[in-house]
């Protein structure tokens, strides 16, 4: 069998096994709900500046900070490390 074969063979067989209660070593984040109005409020960025840093449009914000939607993936994901280390991604993502 090709590697990419054996790769995805036992990455199902570790799925099945920790769906069914085993694989103990499995890590999993849960990313929770945030406040993205006060994380960016905490920052101390506009609406815009914060949109333009993390690569989120600004009509998206609103959203999330009007509640009418909740980001969700790797959205909240950045957000949820924004929210705990601003300083260091904004400098990661300064250069």
């Amino acid at each position: 069998m090709s590697e990419a074969f054996e790769s995805i063979r036992k990455g199902l067989e570790e799925a099945i096994d920790f769906a069914k209660g085993g694989c103990p070593q499995a890590v999993i984040h849960d990313m929770s709900p945030l406040d993205v109005r006060a994380v960016r409020a905490r920052i101390g960025l506009s609406q815009t500046e914060f949109a333009s840093a993390f690569g989120i449009s600004v009509s998206t914000l609103r959203h999330w900070e009007r509640g009418d939607r909740t980001p969700r993936g790797p959205a909240l994901v950045l957000l949820n490390v924004v929210a705990r280390e601003p300083e260091m991604v904004m400098r990661v993502l300064a250069g």
